[in-house]
């Protein structure tokens, strides 16, 4: 029998820690032996003292081994993305791949901060349900190619458990434990090829290219010691994608995309990380053919009517796909002014994000109730010329004083100059 307080203490003093050791402590904390005060302890011991890359390794393993693992008789992938403001990406690729062929066992979280949750976007579609048994999460993907779902209690509960905990006890930041944390979700749904987007800019976690690559080689080297297929997509995160920031504001400009609308940035990231999905599981030859399948079957419709049969198969109602005016609609609508001149020349991500919160478009904790109607449209992006009182967007809100805060907030988030920045490449590499 292990003590935790000297496991604890040979982690805080920079040891390696072994698999039983390892093992000792998520299990005795599922089991309530281990209490959450030691547990925070051992957490903090792991954000100062690192860990090595078996240690990393094992943690994964302890937490997949903690609950039940699903494997699919063909080949599969997933995309999993570090989040950010806007980030509607899942919404559309999925549906593409599986136009294309592919099938995709998708968990996803709830948002958190200043980045939003796909679920909570999923759930602003009336009816729809993303708390799914096994036996028809896998009979969605049979169906129509993919189904995105939330993590049901037998799956890596170590890992819901202590991502609680680290959230309310400041080790969120640990590669470590975010390796452990994403990594033991995509290998325990089955996906046997992952593309992980990775965020680098002011609305993302990484706020740097050094150390999100330092994060993408834990991601990479875990997800290949247990023979899954990854690849690491760096993308720019220093604007908000697309127009729009919101809960059914993002359904709204999903449906949209796929029925055609231009949305630049949004496409770009869609049909990049797109092309690594068809080549790695073998669904095209090339980049090349990769790139046009994404074409096709977004012009012909396919990918739409796959969105389509998604929404109906998990009990949303998939009128939504031809009237948007279907899903929840704000009860105001201000517009967003600018109050001067000039370039573009940075946006505060985050700080919008974090504006939004006020709206309840977003949740600082977990229990925090959503208002799925409410966000913004922002139509502006870093090196766009404005003028004074042009306007550049729309809050959409159900108190005016409050939706007047943000609309100031957002404005004070854009950082204006008189001379044009030079352009921000969206994707800043592939691994």
């Amino acid at each position: 029998m292990y003590n935790p307080v000297e496991i604890i203490i040979k982690k805080r003093s920079g040891q390696a820690l072994s698999e039983p050791e390892l093992k000792f402590m998520v299990e005795s904390y599922l089991a309530k032996s281990v209490p959450d005060y030691q547990m925070s302890a051992f957490l903090m011991a792991i954000f100062f003292a690192g860990m090595n890359d078996d240690e990393t390794y094992l943690l994964t393993k302890t937490y997949i081994n903690s609950g039940t693992r699903l494997n699919f008789d063909y080949d599969t992938v997933d995309k999993h993305s570090t989040g950010g403001v806007g980030d509607k990406v899942s919404l559309v690729l999925a549906p593409v791949i599986a136009a294309c062929g592919g099938k995709i066992p998708m968990l996803s979280g709830r948002g958190l901060g200043h980045t939003g949750g796909t679920l909570d976007k999923l759930e602003s579609i009336p009816g729809f349900t993303t708390a799914l048994s096994e036996a028809r999460f896998r009979q969605t993907i049979d169906s129509c190619g993919f189904s995105i779902a939330s993590q049901s209690k037998d799956m890596v509960p170590a890992d819901k458990q202590i991502y609680a905990l680290r959230d309310v006890s400041g080790t969120v930041e640990s590669f470590p434990l975010i390796t452990a944390s994403i990594m033991s979700k995509k290998i325990a749904e089955g996906a046997k090829n992952l593309v992980i987007d990775l965020k680098v800019g002011s609305g993302a976690f990484m706020k740097n290219l050094k150390d999100a690559r330092e994060l993408g080689r834990n991601l990479k080297k875990v997800g290949e010691t247990f023979g899954q297929k990854v690849k690491i997509v760096y993308t720019n995160m220093n604007s908000p994608i697309g127009h729009y920031i919101g809960n059914a504001l993002e359904i709204k400009e999903c449906i949209e995309y796929l029925q055609g609308k231009p949305f630049p940035d949004l496409h770009i990231i869609n049909k990049t990380l797109a092309v690594q999905m068809l080549t790695m599981c073998k669904l095209a030859e090339c980049e090349k053919t990769a790139g046009k399948m994404v074409e096709e079957v977004l012009a012909n419709g396919k990918a739409l009517a796959c969105f389509r049969q998604f929404i109906k198969l998990q009990d949303g109602n998939e009128k939504v796909v031809d009237d948007v005016s279907l899903l929840p609609k704000a009860e105001i609508e201000l517009p967003i002014v600018s109050c001067e001149s000039g370039y573009i020349q940075a946006i505060d991500s985050q700080a919008i994000g974090y504006a939004l919160i006020d709206l309840q478009a977003g949740r600082k904790k977990l229990t925090d109730q959503l208002n799925h109607a409410t966000g913004a449209k922002l139509t502006v992006k870093i090196g766009d010329k404005i003028e004074k009182n042009q306007p550049l967007g729309i809050v959409f809100c159900a108190n005016e004083k409050q939706g007047k805060e943000v609309c100031q907030k957002i404005v004070q988030s854009l950082q204006i100059s008189a001379k044009k920045p030079a352009t921000e490449s969206l994707i800043l590499g592939i691994e």
